[in-house]
């Protein structure tokens, strides 16, 4: 599974000119179903992003996790964090999951969210065209993929 992470000041996603998730001081998740993802793969993601320090404390410094700040989570799907420019000019898409089981995962992460205490969770809708609109605070931009940091905690012990 990966993850797109963007700090923001505001968010919003649009479909066919309707705002159908929207959010203040938060993250904008994007986040992408790979093949072989399973339920660890969205528990593991959803509690390293609830828990993230990337949000400013009092001096400046980032100290503060969404959980921390009260922020929202926007989640939008979007399988093209799949793709594979290996080869070519044109992207493929052969390493992301089936519709269905993505759309299952990308649910149990929103869930997964929520139990990690996050309260204003929104997001698109699954498959659908749409329109993101962003005030990135900072920048700050992270990209995660639970594969790489499940593999690397397997063999260090610590996430």
């Amino acid at each position: 599974m990966r993850a797109v992470i963007q700090r923001v000041a505001q968010a919003k996603v649009d479909i066919d000119g309707k705002t159908v998730g929207e959010i203040d001081r938060g993250l904008l998740i994007l986040l992408g179903v790979m093949e072989n993802d399973t339920e660890k793969d969205a528990q593991f993601l959803a509690d390293k992003i609830v828990n993230l320090r990337i949000f400013s404390d009092s001096a400046g410094k980032m100290n503060l996790s969404l959980c921390d700040v009260c922020g929202g989570a926007l989640v939008v799907s979007q399988f093209t964090l799949a793709a594979d420019c290996r080869h070519g000019r044109r992207p493929s898409f052969t390493q992301s999951a089936p519709a269905q089981e993505a759309d299952m995962l990308y649910e149990y992460f929103k869930t997964e969210m929520a139990q990690g205490g996050i309260s204003n969770i929104q997001s698109g809708v699954f498959g659908a065209d749409m329109q993101v609109f962003l005030v990135n605070d900072g920048p700050v931009t992270i990209i995660l993929d639970s594969a790489e940091l499940l593999r690397r905690t397997d063999k260090t012990g610590r996430n």
